[in-house]
């Protein structure tokens, strides 16, 4: 038998699966996912494994019949011998090819259920997606989905690997019933050995995996947080933290391998002692004129296949595993999809965007409720509001990273859960406050997703936009400069995110807290680059600077998930409340107070040319 591998997996905060019927029948139908997928290779190896198995029937009557032959110096001996040599070499092929073809299939089937699992994913509300940490989704399509991916292998071989133990018994009852009834004593014992085994080894791998995750799940946690925790001074509370869980680890693991390790050793002890049971049986049997020499031999070689009935502890091992393995890897494809339609928006709308009572709940609590709001094509909206009030969440749902509860968005006149994926991404762009750089170099980065490919110099213009080209041509081969080569800043990494939105560029535009980590005269040089430089649709900006609100046609002030104001900023200003926001709230960032920022912004200080004043009819 093959010992079972422990699971060594990183994994996130919600590694542990969800345990019981449910995840076994979603790991259930995913093998069975799987198995369909490589059904030509699940159904070779299976039929493989079948013919080797019968194949390993065969050889003991025919090289029993051979010594027979040859000890009468019957002329057919020679024949016979050579039949031998091409059934033993027949099984040795059928085993090769079964591992050959075991090995396609598990490449074939975790390959599926990765893509599978990363479809689903990308699919996905980020949202939703956010229900797993990056370690524990790691963990589910590497580690977990290799698993799972020799489950359909494992039992297609699994149920061939019944063959031979059960074919030796009846061949046993057809040379001699008294050899086999000895041999048949001992079973029960075997089988008590293997239903216990099934039994435990299935709870002892999900706990142990259960634990593992766990502690891989903080580790993640604490590496993410290294500086801060060294800071803070608390590597020893953190190591500890970590490692809390590894006496439990230890004990499920010895639990695991007591389990495997105790089953294995009865049954090696038991099959020895049934082949010598059957051996001295036999050996009366032989003396009483009852059987031949060679009928002796095959009732011993048939013996040894039906002791292989103990071999099968292994295939059950490894379809347990799998199991396990696959329920935690199949928790993924249950993500919830956000689904798009086959719908295309008209080549000359302005970028309307509208939000008809707009509704979304999270985790039970009501999130944005009751927003109802227009923003006329081609203008800009500045949302604001204290943390928590709902802002990001709010430019989510305007550019479709999720859908409302209640409600429905409007582009143009177009719901846009009607629109396709293609005119969707094509017509909405975003930036974040922390953007994903994707790409083997920096020019990559700032032109990914853009279909079609950009020319340089529009990736140029884009970064020169966003305030980019100055650091980007200080990189050791300017655009050229492989992203893993590039020391880039916080607020550097920022601006090629700001780049890429602005090569993106649609009729709708979504500024997710996109200049947090700028200094505040490089905000504004982009502020007043999205009037100058970047295509004319709407824009929605989340806002913590007043220059931001200042400059936008049209602002809405969130607070508790509603709206509580919405206008023009000048207006708003006038109430204590909302200049409070801005007070409270500077942004991270900030190289200079909310306030005095507020004084240039409305024409009270020394700068207050250099911001154009709300109300003036737009971004200028």
């Amino acid at each position: 038998m093959t010992p079972p591998p422990p699971p060594s997996t990183p994994a996130g905060p919600n590694a542990a699966a969800p345990g019981g019927k449910t995840s076994g029948r979603a790991g259930d139908r995913a093998l069975r996912a799987a198995a369909r997928h490589s059904a030509v290779r699940t159904g070779a190896v299976g039929a493989c494994a079948v013919a080797a198995a019968l194949t390993a029937l065969v050889e003991p009557a025919v090289l029993g019949h051979a010594l027979d032959l040859l000890l009468r110096r019957d002329p057919a001996g020679g024949a016979w011998t050579l039949v031998c040599a091409a059934v033993i070499s027949a099984e040795v092929l059928l085993d090769a090819l079964t591992t050959r073809l075991t090995g396609q299939v598990n490449g074939r089937s975790t390959a599926w259920l990765r893509r599978r699992g990363l479809t689903a994913l990308l699919r996905a509300s980020p949202h939703h997606a956010a229900r797993h940490s990056p370690g524990d989704l790691t963990a589910r399509l590497t580690a977990h989905a290799t698993e799972a991916g020799t489950g359909p292998a494992a039992a297609a071989a699994g149920v061939a690997s019944l063959l031979p133990p059960l074919g030796g018994l009846v061949a046993l009852f057809l040379i001699d019933t008294w050899t086999a009834l000895a041999f048949l004593a001992g079973l029960p014992v075997l089988f008590w050995l293997l239903r216990s085994f099934a039994r435990d080894s299935g709870s002892s791998v999900t706990r142990y995996q259960e634990v593992q995750l766990g502690m891989a799940a903080r580790l993640v946690e604490a590496l993410a947080g290294a500086r801060t925790i060294a800071a803070a001074g608390t590597v020893g509370r953190e190591r500890a933290r970590v490692l809390r869980d590894l006496p439990e680890l230890d004990a499920q693991g010895r639990r695991m391998w007591r389990v495997y390790g105790g089953t294995t050793a009865r049954t090696s002890a038991l099959m020895p002692l049934l082949l010598y049971v059957v051996l001295a049986v036999g050996g009366l049997r032989l003396v009483a004129g009852a059987l031949g020499v060679g009928e002796l031999l095959a009732a011993v070689r048939y013996a040894g296949l039906a002791a292989g009935i103990g071999a099968v502890t292994g295939r059950v091992a490894a379809v347990v595993r799998a199991r396990a393995a696959a329920g935690r890897t199949a928790a993924v494809f249950d993500l919830p999809e956000l689904r798009c339609g086959v719908g295309e928006l008209s080549a000359d709308g302005p970028g309307r965007l509208e939000l008809d009572g707009v509704r979304v709940v999270r985790e039970g609590r009501i999130v944005l409720d009751g927003i109802d709001l227009v923003v006329p094509g081609g203008a800009t909206l500045a949302v604001v509001g204290r943390s928590g009030a709902g802002k990001s969440l709010l430019a989510a749902v305007a550019g479709r990273l999720t859908d409302p509860d209640r409600g429905r968005v409007l582009l143009d006149g177009v719901p846009l859960e009607e629109l396709s994926v293609a005119a969707l991404r094509r017509e909405v762009g975003h930036a974040f406050d922390r953007p994903a750089l994707v790409g083997k170099s920096v020019a990559d980065a700032i032109a990914f997703g853009r279909g079609p490919a950009p020319t340089r110099e529009e990736v140029r213009a884009a970064a020169r936009a966003a305030g980019a080209e100055p650091f980007v041509l200080r990189l050791p081969d300017g655009y050229d400069t492989a992203l893993a080569d590039a020391p880039l800043s916080g607020g550097e990494v920022q601006r090629l995110g700001l780049a890429r939105a602005f090569l993106r560029a649609g009729r709708l535009l979504v500024l997710d807290d996109a200049t947090s980590s700028l200094d505040t005269l490089t905000a504004r040089e982009v502020e007043r680059a999205l009037a100058r430089c970047v295509g004319g649709g709407t824009r929605i900006v989340v806002a913590h600077r007043v220059s931001a609100a200042a400059r936008a046609d049209l602002v809405v002030w969130l607070e508790d998930g509603r709206i509580r104001a919405a206008g023009v900023h000048a207006d708003l200003w006038r109430d204590p409340a909302y200049r409070a926001v801005f007070a409270v709230e500077p942004g991270p960032g900030r190289q200079e107070g909310p306030r005095r920022e507020s004084a240039a912004a409305h024409g009270s200080g020394p700068a207050a040319g250099a911001v154009a004043g709300p109300g003036a009819g737009g971004l200028s």
